[in-house]
């Protein structure tokens, strides 16, 4: 194929998204809106008054980890992201494993987010005396999302930045009205952290951190990207930084809101509402559950976006079949891959509520076998960072500090998830995890036995991407 100034190798269109929309691209994955609707009560459960700590030390461990993804993307660029940056650091088979569990992870959250955007689209119907369906709910997020998915990739980061802000910044608005209601006084309880116990507190901090996974869903970006060695890193870090901001003073917000409330706090299905009703705000409730509905389908949207592009790019490698490696024509999307990965996050929830499991358990247990995906790939990315720096000869003493923090702060949530033992059936999920690992490491085995020129042919392509990009040295 000949490179013109539109569109890339990978046929994908080239430097088409401003940093603007390449934070977006992450922004719209961590659904912050979302997240505080849903996530905050469950940290709260655990965490008590301790929940605004649990996100302060959150924020810090994933932005760790967001300084040793950026050691890869200040340097080169590409669809295939952490992907070809484990495989960089740590050889092909730890990059295949890596990208094998992020396509898990991206599409068991679009699927976990089908079920948060059910439940509060069947709260704004239900203001007009209208009940839909679970199913007939997910089949419009996950249909909407294809198509701005397929058609345009600039569309859709638009749309998913101008949704996302909007909804966050009603959000905000609440936030500021309850304080201005409680005189903006300190909450002493919260900042003396009462009755918060180390147990607790560290409970609520496995749960917290799920609430950034897919920050990192920037990095997809690599061929639309414009300056992407600057924007990517950009959009990484700040992505995190900003989501934590908001979780620190929401969480702080939602506790001293519903202080003596008669219904506790972790109890209330849809917490923000009922905050804006006891604030005197209702309508602005109303308002603000159509903003959740919205930063649900933003969720979907780049979290389908990102599993397609590893998946597309995984494809180019001849990890799968060619076609879902194609680019459209016109609209310069991974149509092919798009179109796989929105059928399948529409399927699986779908036949799991034939079952008549609660929408609201299929959130948790979906959301649960997507965290083990992104948890993974995190600590390996963190392993490869010291890796790739100390063979370029760049390694030094504050690399491997952040390396090593890093990696034993998601370990935290990975020894949270399995002891103590949880109940059933989330005392499976880290097996079934497990399996899927072995299924992908043994196809990709066979793969290296029956075609060994093609992994060659792999390896020598992602030197070529990295080759690409990556910056000259200064002599």
């Amino acid at each position: 194929m000949t490179v013109n100034s539109r569109r890339s190798n990978s046929g994908l269109r080239k430097e088409c998204l401003s940093f603007p929309e390449i934070l977006a691209q992450s922004l719209g994955n961590i659904a912050p809106s979302g997240m505080v609707a849903v996530t905050i009560p469950l940290v709260f459960a655990s965490a008590g008054n301790g929940t605004w700590l649990a996100y302060l030390i959150a924020t810090i461990g994933l932005a760790l980890v967001s300084l040793n993804i950026n050691q890869f993307a200040r340097n080169s660029a590409a669809p295939g992201a952490l992907y070809s940056y484990v495989a960089k650091g740590l050889g092909l088979t730890a990059g295949v494993l890596s990208g094998w569990a992020l396509i898990l992870a991206y599409l068991f959250t679009a699927m976990t987010v089908l079920g948060g955007f059910s439940i509060y689209m069947d709260v704004v119907l239900a203001g007009f005396g209208i009940h839909a369906a679970p199913i007939f709910l997910f089949a419009i997020c996950a249909g909407l999302a294809w198509y701005y998915a397929y058609s345009d990739v600039q569309l859709s980061t638009v749309t998913m930045l101008i949704l996302e802000v909007s909804s966050i910044g009603l959000i905000l608005l609440l936030t500021v009205i309850v304080l201005f209601k409680q005189g903006f006084t300190i909450d002493t309880s919260q900042l003396a952290l009462e009755g918060v116990s180390f147990e607790g507190l560290r409970l609520g901090l496995v749960l917290a951190i799920f609430s950034y996974v897919g920050f990192e869903s920037a990095t997809t970006m690599g061929d639309e990207a414009k300056n992407p060695l600057r924007s990517i890193p950009r959009a990484v870090i700040w992505s995190t930084v900003l989501s934590g901001l908001c979780y620190v003073l929401l969480s702080y917000t939602e506790v001293i809101g519903f202080r003596g409330h008669e219904t506790p706090f972790d109890k209330v299905a849809t917490p923000l509402s009922l905050l804006a009703s006891l604030a005197g705000v209702g309508g602005l409730g109303a308002i603000i559950s159509i903003g959740v509905t919205i930063s649900f389908f933003t969720c979907c949207l780049a979290s389908i976006s990102a599993g397609a592009r590893i998946f597309f790019a995984m494809a180019r490698h001849g990890l799968f079949h060619s076609s879902v490696g194609e680019a459209h024509e016109d609209n310069e999307t991974p149509h092919i891959a798009v179109t796989l990965c929105s059928v399948f996050v529409f399927v699986v929830p779908a036949s799991i509520s034939m079952f008549g499991i609660p929408v609201l358990d299929i959130y948790g247990y979906l959301g649960s076998i997507a965290a083990y995906g992104f948890l993974l790939v995190y600590i390996l990315v963190s392993i490869a960072a010291p890796v790739y720096l100390q063979k370029q000869g760049k390694l030094n003493i504050g690399n491997m500090a952040i390396a090593l923090l890093a990696i034993l702060f998601m370990l935290v949530p990975v020894i949270g998830s399995v002891y103590p033992v949880p109940a059933f059936p989330y005392n499976v999920f880290p097996y079934l995890f497990l399996l899927y690992l072995v299924v992908g490491g043994g196809w990709f085995l066979m793969l290296r036995l029956r075609s060994p020129e093609t992994i060659e042919e792999i390896e020598h392509d992602l030197e070529l991407i990295h080759g690409r990009f990556e910056k000259p040295e200064v002599s």
